[in-house]
This record gives structure tokens, C-alpha cells and sequence, in this order.
């Protein structure tokens, strides 16, 4: 599942948790896993024939871009 939390900036939070753990200011890892919540979640729909499927076609597509531009000659 994608799992969406209701904090959207978790990359300031986990900055935040990371610094007060670090001054004492939350006690553990326990407590700051009380703190978060879940805001939405999706349950995957495809089968596992159709995610194959396009897998298939996404590496398809990522291997006809390479090489397109030659960074090397100028």
C-alpha cells in the first residue's frame, strides 16, 4: 500500500525528531511513533499479470532513451 501521513513535510519532521531525540527532548523512538498518523492509503488494483505488463513496457521505454544524447563529445 502507498500510505499517505497527514504531515506532508515529513522531511522537516524527521529533521525535527531527529534533532530533539538527539537533545533529549522526546525520550524514544516509541513516542514519536505515537505522534504519527495515516491521512489516506491506497490498496494496489492491478494484477500481477498487468503490473508485469507494464513493467515490461516502462523498461522498454527507459531503454529506448538511452543513449540519446552523447554528454561526452560537446
Amino acid at each position: 500500500p502507498v500510505v499517505r501521513p497527514v504531515v506532508a513535510e515529513t522531511t522537516a519532521l524527521g529533521a525535527a525528531y531527529a534533532a530533539g531525540l538527539a537533545v533529549g527532548f522526546w525520550k524514544d523512538l516509541e513516542t514519536l511513533r505515537k505522534n504519527w498518523r495515516a491521512d489516506r492509503q491506497w490498496e494496489p488494483t492491478w494484477t500481477a499479470d498487468r503490473r508485469e505488463e507494464s513493467y515490461r513496457g516502462w523498461q522498454k521505454a527507459v531503454e529506448r532513451t538511452l543513449n540519446w544524447v552523447d554528454v561526452g563529445t560537446g
